[in-house]
């Protein structure tokens, strides 16, 4: 039963994951772009956590901590980017 859950929720994110690849690629600003990519962030997390508990296996929820980290580091980067027009101060 724990099965079709994990699944149903694989499918809603997998959704979300289009809905934001479509924004990201269509985004008419910037920040629509950056706000696209860190919600794909989170949804490919989501995505390795559920898969991780499907196959039964820690090594996915290691591969989302450090997905998490770099989607933090960029989603910074890209703000500092849009907002200055400079990343090194």
């Amino acid at each position: 039963m724990i099965q079709f859950a994990i699944l149903a929720g694989m499918l809603v994110v997998g959704s979300a994951m289009l809905f934001s690849t479509w924004r990201l690629i269509r985004g008419p600003s910037a920040p629509d772009r950056i706000l696209a990519l860190d919600t794909l962030y989170v949804s490919t997390i989501a995505q390795l956590v559920l898969f991780g508990m499907l196959l039964d296996t820690e090594l996915y929820y290691e591969i989302a901590l450090i997905i998490a980290m770099l989607g933090f580091f960029g989603t910074v980067v890209l703000s500092k980017y849009v907002i200055r027009r400079d990343i090194v101060e």
